[in-house]
């Protein structure tokens, strides 16, 4: 019995062996980093890029006819697109305030971007207009999606207004941008006509790099734009 006890007593005194920790830091740690790279190797894409339609005739076309008209020693000098604005006010909203999600939705559907609300600066009491609340909604398009709004506008959704004889060649700020006023947002393809519920005008503001209203008219006409002859 004594040497039993002794046999389970030096048993008891040797000490336990630490376990080797496993490479990647153990398996849940590196199970996750495992599926972290799978993830993040199949988002990636082998597809290339399509540039816009407009944009290829901007650079094969206008470019070279704008040096020439304009005489300009550097192509940089040539005057160019920056940014469009799609304004839409509501005087509406006020009474009716429904009427912004349903703008705010035809917005993202014509210019493919998510449009940001716009809301009153100031309470004017004659207007029942109190301050912060929305009375519009507005969406800021750059490159890629700029080029093909604009190439749907000139395009397509011009063409479809109703006795429609061309754009004012007057409407130009002075500095080379252009604001073009549409009273009906349905010319757009993109609207579906049984899903609208009031008729809205919109404000295009189009905003270039040009220094005159020549330069920036130039411009508009090699992109396509149809002016009035007078």
């Amino acid at each position: 019995m004594a040497d039993e006890k002794k046999a389970k007593g030096e048993q008891a005194a040797k000490p336990k062996r630490d376990k080797a920790p496993k490479a990647g830091g153990g398996k849940k740690g590196g199970g996750g980093a495992e599926r972290g790279e799978s993830q993040s190797a199949a988002v990636v894409s082998t597809t290339d890029a399509v540039p816009p339609r407009l944009f290829e005739s901007y650079k094969v076309k206008a470019i070279p006819a704008l040096i020439k008209q304009f005489n300009y020693k550097n192509p940089m000098q040539v005057p160019r697109l920056e940014k469009i604005v799609v304004n839409m006010g509501l005087g509406a909203a006020v009474a009716n305030p429904k009427i912004i999600d349903t703008a705010v939705e035809e917005l993202k559907a014509l210019s493919g971007q998510r449009p940001v609300v716009t809301r009153a600066k100031k309470a004017i009491a004659n207007f029942k207009l109190r301050t912060g609340i929305p009375i519009g909604a507005m969406v800021t398009l750059r490159s890629a999606r700029m080029w093909e709004f604009l190439d749907r506008l000139v395009s397509v959704a011009l063409p479809r207004t109703r006795d429609f004889k061309g754009v004012s060649r007057k409407a130009f700020d002075g500095k080379g941008n252009y604001t073009l006023g549409l009273r009906e947002q349905i010319i757009f393809p993109e609207i579906n006509y049984d899903r609208i519920d009031a008729i809205k005008g919109l404000n295009i503001s189009i905003v270039t790099t040009a220094k005159t209203d020549e330069e920036g008219r130039a411009l508009l006409q090699q992109l396509g734009m149809p002016f009035r002859a007078t």
